[in-house]
């Protein structure tokens, strides 16, 4: 059994939702010898400075975070993709702690299997910048601002990536537009979406 982290305890004894649930997560994880830690503001698993598993609540549900669940096998089927541009991490969910018990064998398993993909060096394959579908009203704004181009070209693909993504949710081309027009002197001055 793994130490317990302090700052985990206190986590979990605030949590005003899913605390049963966390408790019982917890005990699994700290069973299979991970290290606790507390990252992001949430329990979290590694192997030596590897991230392997975190245990997060939501409204509707909690669950664990398996940050290469694209790597696991998934043979009960559980594994969920919290959106469709989430290349890695894949979640289970629990809305109730009688499914955790019930399923404390198959969650063992998933996560030894994520620590034996950690240990084999295993590696997700990530889409490429290049390869994501930029909006035509970003590539119209590019070709007409030919300084933003150059300062979209000097951001790093993440920064990139964010942006493209940002602007694509958008479903009708006005807001798209609009999304653009807010962030051109964000790109401009060569900051992320986020920074």
């Amino acid at each position: 059994m793994s130490k317990t982290n302090p700052k985990v305890d206190q986590y979990v004894s605030k949590a005003k939702q899913w605390r049963e649930e966390f408790e019982k997560l917890r005990m699994i994880l700290l069973d299979s010898g991970l290290t606790e830690e507390l990252k992001w503001g949430q329990p979290c698993y590694a192997l030596e400075k590897s991230n392997i598993v975190l245990i997060h609540g939501f409204k509707e549900y909690c669950a664990l975070l398996f940050f290469k669940g694209a790597l696991l096998k998934d043979s009960k089927k559980i594994l969920i993709r919290q959106t469709e541009n989430v290349q890695s991490a894949r979640q289970i969910r629990f809305t109730n702690s009688r499914q955790i018990t019930k399923m404390k064998p198959v969650i063992k398993a998933y996560v030894r299997e994520a620590i034996e993909a950690e240990k084999s060096g295993l590696k997700v394959s990530f889409k490429k910048t290049a390869e994501y579908t930029i909006p035509e009203e970003f590539l119209s704004k590019l070709d007409e601002n030919p300084a933003l181009k150059i300062a979209f070209d000097a951001l790093t693909p993440g920064r990139q990536r964010a942006y493209i993504l940002h602007f694509s949710a958008a479903k009708q081309s006005k807001t798209r537009e609009s999304r653009i027009e807010k962030c051109t002197q964000r790109i401009l001055d060569g900051k992320g979406l986020d920074d």
